[in-house]
């Protein structure tokens, strides 16, 4: 690979020839030869939109020129416009704490291009990383500025939408599933019964309530730490940028977003990431709960409860022909893993606010990207391929329903529940329906059992 010098404040490093960036990157690139893992692109494209935003806002306070202005959007368009933008941001996830390694990566890149686009009218200086791109910032202002970005533009343009997606799918399949009726459980075991629909619209209630609290969160990360540079304090940079950055990055996004209450608090802490993380790991905790449900309902197709057929995506074995798994609530319940393990990691992430600034930022962002992603994904797979596509087994429903002894609770108001528990342990001992054997034991009517015992008469609750 041809090599090129470069030079920054630490002295000449070579570089690869055609690379974009600079001395700091390569020497980030030398230093932690870790993951192999960049940071996430949705965090990259946030970075950049930050510096075009910064751009905007510095020539409006004729603190850059037009022409640099220009150049430097210009070279933001061409990166957020290509198709190898990941190539240019080769920096390992696990950096430096405060992610000035990536911010310097972006500033350098966005330097190069701008330089083909800048023409400079007195003949002066080329684009500088530091003094123009990077003016009026700091990497403890920028990163976590980009990690609420990023965060908000995928909750808006991907997991809102999922979930709401996940949401009306099941709702919709609650309302054509309302006629059946089947065994409910708690503790795993035979309790009184439920509608379809009221399994299916518990889920719903669940994602709802979840959508509701990411929403909330949502105005939470939109507010912003740019404006406070190094410290919070907002050295060197003009007093009116923060307000108008936020109006120009407003302006590039199509999202509203804000100056930050308090700079010192959103760069030392990262408590809006933590707290977005607990509610993304609620996410996931729901999603367990709808894929374990799905599985033990759909178990079987003869040993197990066999109450719903879950669409046959692919052969479940390599050597037991025929056999058929709930794949796709297999893969929801790892993403719910996975998101819960990176909560953990975010939680103590969050947990390194040394005195003005945390020192965790790029492992923030990146689990936190991921974990919008992973839930984001699954959960239009969830809805698509096993929610809108499962069948319901109404013979193996009607099976258990009458023979469950546990449907003589409807008689505990009138012949009371010492009685009703006898009843109740001579069915099962028996093996016979409860009607049956209150008949005999009551001295209630068949056709009042009957009613009194309707499995969907009793979904609908009440004396």
């Amino acid at each position: 690979m041809k090599m090129r010098i470069e030079k920054d404040s630490m002295g000449e490093l070579e570089v690869p020839e055609k690379a974009l960036y600079g001395a700091q990157t390569q020497r980030a690139i030398n230093n932690f030869p870790i993951s192999d893992e960049p940071l996430p692109e949705a965090f990259i494209r946030a970075l950049i939109l930050i510096k075009a935003a910064a751009a905007r806002a510095n020539e409006s306070l004729e603190c850059i020129t037009p022409e640099m202005s220009k150049a430097i959007q210009n070279a933001c368009d061409e990166l957020l416009d290509g198709d190898d933008l990941m190539q240019h941001f080769p920096v390992d996830v696990f950096q430096t704490g405060s992610g000035t390694s990536s911010n310097m990566n972006a500033n350098e890149v966005i330097a190069t291009l701008a330089n083909a686009y800048y023409r400079s009218e007195e003949g002066g200086s080329t684009v500088n990383p530091n003094d123009h791109v990077n003016y009026g910032q700091s990497s403890n202002d920028v990163i976590p500025s980009a990690i609420h970005v990023s965060a908000t533009l995928e909750l808006t343009g991907h997991l809102l939408p999922a979930l709401v997606h996940l949401k009306e799918t099941i709702l919709e399949k609650g309302h054509a599933l309302a006629k059946y009726t089947k065994t409910g459980r708690t503790h795993l075991m035979d309790a009184m019964p439920v509608r379809l629909d009221q399994t299916f619209h518990s889920w719903a209630a669940q994602l709802q309530d979840n959508i509701d609290n990411l929403t909330y969160l949502e105005a939470k990360t939109t507010k912003l730490a740019q404006g406070g540079t190094a410290v919070g304090t907002g050295i060197n940079a003009h007093p009116e940028f923060a307000e108008l950055f936020a109006k120009e990055l407003s302006y590039l996004t199509n999202v509203t977003f804000s100056k930050g209450d308090n700079f010192f608090a959103l760069i030392g802490s990262q408590d809006t990431a933590v707290a977005l993380s607990g509610q993304l790991k609620a996410v996931a905790v729901t999603y367990m709960k709808i894929a374990n449900d799905l599985r033990w309902m759909n178990s079987g197709p003869l040993a197990g409860l066999g109450e719903i057929s879950l669409q046959a995506l692919q052969p479940g074995s390599s050597i037991m022909p025929g056999k058929v798994n709930p794949v796709i609530p297999e893969a929801t319940a790892m993403v719910a893993a996975q998101v819960i393990g990176n909560d953990a990691a975010i939680t103590i992430g969050g947990q390194s606010g040394n005195f003005e600034l945390n020192v965790m930022l790029p492992m923030i962002a990146k689990n936190l990207l991921n974990s919008i992603k992973l839930l984001a994904n699954s959960g239009q797979v969830l809805a698509d391929n096993a929610i809108a596509t499962l069948t319901v087994n109404e013979d193996k429903l009607n099976e258990a329903l009458h023979r469950n002894p546990i449907l003589v609770t409807a008689l505990n108001p009138i012949i009371g529940y010492g009685k009703a528990a006898e009843i109740a342990k001579k069915a099962y001992k028996e093996g016979r329906p409860v009607v049956d054997v209150a008949e005999e034991e009551t001295e209630l009517s068949r056709e009042e059992l009957l009613s009194l015992l309707d499995p969907a008469k009793l979904t609908h609750g009440g004396l």
